[in-house]
């Protein structure tokens, strides 16, 4: 099973951009766990790290009918763009999404995702360890070993009733 791990901008400075709040984990470490946990539970992985959301976009372009899926940190861009999760959902591409801080504890403006709605799941607050909780995830999702509940829930249709008063 192919999965590509897609990280936006500044966290290619993992490790030493504000270590109290990001840890001390380099991007080269956290890449380093996951192959050796890809290995393990049966995933190829791919990484891809771009500072400029153009950059991003394209690299999700190029991963159309080349992965099953992936797991995705767009950084300071998950709060803000709309083109990266229209991305997303133009090619297909089921993700889990990735915070290593917990996003609903920081600033205001952080709170938000544009991404977590067109996600199969988000996982933040966990570090680095949250990207392997991520594939470990993303991993049972694909391969359905975690059943109906992995599905993304529907809204139901405009005047339809959930049948409770």
């Amino acid at each position: 099973m192919r999965i590509a791990v897609l990280n936006g901008p500044n966290l290619n400075l993992l490790g030493t951009r504000e270590p109290a709040l990001y840890g001390s984990a380099t991007l080269a470490d956290i890449e380093q766990r996951l192959r050796a946990l890809g290995q393990e539970i049966g995933a190829e992985l791919s990484f891809v790290q771009r500072n400029g959301e153009g950059e991003l976009i394209d690299a999700i372009h190029a991963l159309r009918g080349s992965a099953a899926g992936a797991i995705v940190n767009a950084g300071a861009y998950s709060h803000s763009s709309l083109a990266i999760r229209d991305a997303l959902a133009a090619v297909g591409l089921p993700f889990v999404e990735v915070h290593l801080t917990n996003i609903y504890a920081r600033e205001p403006e952080r709170r938000h995702s544009m991404l977590a709605p067109a996600a199969r799941a988000v996982v933040c607050g966990f570090g680095a360890a949250g990207y392997e909780l991520a594939l470990r995830g993303l991993v049972d999702l694909l391969s359905g070993a975690s059943g109906p509940a992995a599905r993304p829930a529907r809204a139901p249709a405009a005047g339809a009733r959930s049948g409770r008063g």
